[in-house]
């Protein structure tokens, strides 16, 4: 009888499951999809019990897609967004929808953490950089602007600790999704306590701190059902995605670094130690107890390329339509007819702030050096580098502790387009891989479910499971002109801090004043 496994990946806009082989084969995926709440400026939420119903639905969505009997399931594994908190009140209700990592209302306690130095100290112990999407900050906002509901509170919790306590009833946090927290102190494996003192917490605030292999049985017979899964499946905890999209595209080897590009976007590696960055810029999460992942995250990515479709390419997508063709395709098109570089246009990609390397929330967009030379196409394909652009100084700031990548893997959708793969390339002037698989996420749960389960002796298994379907080298010449760029693109968003700053309290000022 064949085996099959589930990753279960919870995102910010929707949750997929995908059916896999023991081999790592995809044979079904089903996708749930959900509304981001942003009723005010900074306010990004969820409800949490929309996202559990998606969970439930999109396992039964495989399940009955395929066809597979329960008994042929081996585990489910679950992948999780990070920095979400929900307060729970003592009867073990939501007293708040799920505040995620978006939501920027806790930016005043950032800043003040960033300004007295305390908070780089804390960023030093527990890895994560002191920023609105911090559950450690959004508890000091809670704690000092909603004092209220923060005393009502019993337990503080992430989306996925959520999924378990519905499914099983206990309040349990895996060690990756813990150190994306602000709280986790990273060689202890722990709690930081003056990270809860900060934050006006004690342990018994948070859930049971368990590895990210653990792995529990006797799911609630309602949700079985539901999910047309036996009561008995165990359920792996797994780990957050970002981590688990490094795994899935085998970058778990030294020198070896992920980039990815979806709605956002984030570049990551692999360390056999925690690391953090004296200018606090990168991230270092958990993997397992002896792998570490050290990175960044960028707020825009793909997202970007939509917004030009949308605001700039009317005439663009009609034509699209007409020809029953991809309106991206039409937009790389007319891009690729301009020459590398953009001829001197620049684009700074903060349409939504910034997290790494800047991490400042007030971060905004702009194009620089437009001159009457430049046309529609230049906007396009500036936008394009713009991103690559941002994402490779967060690389940047990672080799100060890493050393220079020996390779990178490229993920997500921007993978599906050739220039958008060529451009990185140039602008890291290093070879770009494409994994075969664009399910990342859900296949380093599975695999780290098959370690758990000890159907595997090592996580290096995933190299049998993942393929190759594009490679690109650098062109010399785009290479040497991205590299003239590149100190312009990165002198001009260090030189707008505090007109970043201004732009952003009169902008907050004039949407308060329209609501």
């Amino acid at each position: 009888m064949t085996n099959y496994m589930i990753g279960i990946d919870i995102g910010t806009t929707s949750t997929k499951s995908v059916l896999f082989t023991e081999q790592g084969e995809v044979i079904t995926t089903s996708t749930q999809e959900y509304p981001l709440y942003t009723p005010a400026p900074d306010v990004a939420e969820q409800d949490p019990e929309e996202i559990v119903q998606a969970a439930i639905r999109s396992v039964h969505g495989v399940m009955s897609q395929s066809g597979v009997s329960a008994s042929q399931i081996l585990f489910v594994s679950c992948s999780s967004a990070m920095h979400s908190v929900i307060a729970m009140d003592q009867h073990d209700h939501p007293l708040t929808r799920c505040i995620t990592w978006a939501d920027n209302r806790s930016a005043t306690w950032s800043s003040k953490l960033q300004e007295n130095g305390v908070g780089h100290r804390i960023y030093l112990r527990t890895g994560t950089p002191i920023h609105p999407m911090s559950p450690l900050t959004k508890l000091m906002w809670l704690r000092h602007d909603e004092p209220e509901l923060f005393e009502r509170t019993a337990k503080f919790i992430s989306i996925k600790e959520y999924l378990f306590f519905r499914l099983f009833g206990q309040y349990i946090i895996d060690h990756s999704i813990a150190s994306s927290t602000g709280l986790l102190n990273l060689e202890q494996l722990d709690w930081d306590q003056k990270a809860l003192d900060i934050a006006g917490i004690t342990p018994n605030h948070l859930s049971k701190l368990v590895p990210t292999t653990y792995t529990i049985e006797g799911m609630h017979p309602e949700w079985a059902e539901k999910m047309a899964l036996s009561p008995s499946t165990p359920f792996v905890i797994g780990a957050s995605d970002g981590v688990l999209s490094n795994l899935g595209v085998n970058a778990i080897k030294p020198g070896v670094v992920a980039a990815t590009i979806g709605t956002s976007g984030a570049i990551r590696t692999v360390v056999d130690r925690p690391v953090t960055d004296p200018k606090g810029r990168t991230f270092c999460y958990a993997l397992t107890e002896k792998l570490w992942v050290v990175g960044g995250p960028v707020n825009n990515g793909g997202m970007l390329f939509r917004w030009v479709r949308d605001e700039f390419a009317a005439s663009e997508v009609e034509t699209a339509k007409r020809l029953g063709i991809n309106s991206y395709d039409v937009l790389t098109k007319i891009a690729e007819r301009v020459p590398a570089g953009s001829e001197g246009l620049l684009f700074h990609p903060y349409l939504s702030g910034e997290r790494a390397p800047l991490w400042n929330p007030d971060a905004r967009g702009s194009f620089f050096g437009l001159t009457l030379h430049h046309k529609k196409e230049h906007m396009i394909r500036a936008v394009l580098e713009g991103v690559i652009f941002n994402l490779y100084t967060v690389l940047l700031a990672m080799e100060e502790q890493i050393g220079q990548p020996t390779s990178i893997q490229a993920t997500g959708g921007f993978a599906r387009s050739p220039l958008w793969r060529q451009m990185m390339s140039d602008i890291f002037n290093q070879e770009v891989v494409v994994p075969e698989s664009f399910e990342s996420s859900c296949l380093g749960a599975v695999v780290l479910g098959l370690y758990a389960t000890g159907r595997i002796k090592s996580l290096d298994a995933v190299s049998s499971m993942v393929g190759t379907t594009h490679r690109h080298t650098p062109v010399k010449e785009h290479a040497s002109l991205y590299q003239e760029l590149l100190p312009i693109y990165i002198r001009i968003s260090r030189k707008l801090e505090e007109e970043y700053a201004d732009i952003a309290e009169f902008q907050r000022k004039m949407s308060m004043l329209h609501l």
